[in-house]
């Protein structure tokens, strides 16, 4: 059997995409943790972009890019994740493709220099948050997912974007998520959901918290008012 390797930093999201598929799939796989600002010379050897996530498989196998690999993961090992009927893998695909975009989002939010630009970057995350709500409106079947009952690629892609964001709910009083009731259940189920998460909670939010004070900004400020 093959060996699975994840090159990693901590929090990266697109890293836990990565392990949220693999997990899915019950396969084993080693963390490899590196540190942003020291990354090795093995490391650019097999990473074309000089980013996390890389997969390394077998040791002789390298893949980059969190998209491709989950791609990957599910074409070649049960169980499927995508849809089954072409239309719906199609708008699958289409918001697992919008995901930088709402990562987007929410980084304008949790790095904005100054009150002013935190409002306008909410702005910005409320119209974000409306198209998924609307998206979660319609899906195929009853259910706590994305496309209802199936848990899917969209699910482990927004899931790591989604758990951060409750966090700084949690550590701000800022209450988005509330206007939005479907979005709102899909995150807690996301949340609940045990291979949504590489480290324990506690732990991650501790990890996270120390991400966004080295950050600074509006958010960051205010997240260490609230610890006060």
């Amino acid at each position: 059997m093959a060996t699975y390797q994840l090159i990693s930093f901590k929090t990266c999201p697109w890293v836990q995409r990565a392990a949220i598929v693999l997990r899915e799939k019950g396969v084993p796989f080693e963390f490899i943790h590196i540190e942003p600002g020291n990354r090795p010379d093995w490391f650019h050897a097999i990473s074309p972009h000089g980013k996390v996530p890389v997969l390394r498989i077998g040791g002789t196998l390298a893949l980059f890019e969190s998209n491709a690999i989950a791609e990957y993961l599910d074409e070649t090992i049960e169980p499927r994740l995508h849809p089954e009927k072409p239309v719906r893998r199609a708008i699958n695909r289409a918001w697992t493709d919008h995901l930088p975009v709402f990562a987007s989002v929410l980084s304008a939010v949790s790095g904005a220099a100054d009150a002013a630009a935190h409002a306008q970057a909410l702005e910005g995350l409320r119209t974000a948050f409306g198209k998924l709500e609307h998206a979660l409106s319609t899906p195929p079947e009853k259910g706590p997912w994305f496309n209802g009952s199936h848990y899917s690629l969209v699910d482990a892609g927004y899931a790591p974007f989604l758990q951060r964001w409750q966090i700084v709910e949690a550590l701000t009083g800022i209450s988005e998520l509330a206007a939005y009731p479907r979005l709102a259940d899909w995150t807690r189920a996301l949340i609940e959901r045990p291979t949504t998460h590489s480290f324990p909670p506690e732990e991650f939010e501790a990890l996270y918290r120390d991400a966004l004070s080295r950050r600074g900004g509006w958010l960051a400020r205010n997240v260490a008012q609230a610890a006060e």
